[in-house]
């Protein structure tokens, strides 16, 4: 003879079952993977200014401190690019001396920083000059400056000093901002190829 509960026993068995599942595939569902929450990789371009410590063309390297003393070492992409010196490619880095000031447009893949293009500055690279941002178009890629003396200039951007703008100067509080632009006469036209803030 079977208890009267048993039925009831077994009902309530299966309906906790079934709670049991469907919390913990709630619970379950609300973890996210470890790789879920990292920070997602660095897209596009950065740029450093440092002076040039070491150069090693046979391991494709070189080596950059900036001002605060710290060491930066860039892997030379496939198809870099040099301004500001002779020759293209890496052969453009010949007679490159420890203390000359570079900027490096780099990207960063893994733990490993990979120069896709390096300015050369100085007497054998790419001029400076300095003012006050008066307009900036990234459509037109165009920076118009503001001397001191009241004239203004209009340069040209590399596609790369376009889109690192962005993240040197605020769409919205740019104008004003003091800035040393490092250009290069081409065609007749200054091109900007890198510009900071002046602090």
């Amino acid at each position: 003879m079977k208890p009267k509960n048993c039925r009831a026993t077994s009902t309530f068995g299966v309906r906790l079952g079934w709670s049991m599942t469907f919390a913990l595939g709630l619970v379950l569902g609300s973890l996210t993977p470890l790789e879920a929450q990292s920070p997602p990789p660095v897209q596009g371009t950065m740029a450093l200014e440092g002076r040039m410590k070491e150069f090693y063309r046979a391991a494709n390297v070189i080596v950059v401190t900036t001002v605060d003393g710290m060491e930066h070492m860039y892997h030379f992409a496939k198809n870099l690019v040099v301004h500001g010196g002779q020759g293209s490619g890496v052969d453009a880095l010949e007679g490159l001396r420890e203390g000359n000031t570079v900027v490096v447009h780099y990207t960063v893949s893994g733990q490993q920083e990979f120069a896709q293009e390096i300015d050369r500055l100085g007497d054998e690279g790419l001029r400076t000059t300095e003012g006050k941002v008066a307009r900036i178009d990234r459509k037109r890629k165009e920076i118009t400056i503001k001397f001191e003396n009241g004239t203004t200039e209009t340069l040209r951007m590399t596609d790369r000093a376009t889109a690192e703008s962005s993240d040197t100067l605020d769409q919205a509080g740019a104008e004003g901002t003091k800035i040393i632009v490092y250009y290069a006469d081409e065609a007749g036209r200054k091109v900007a190829h890198h510009f900071r803030k002046v602090s």
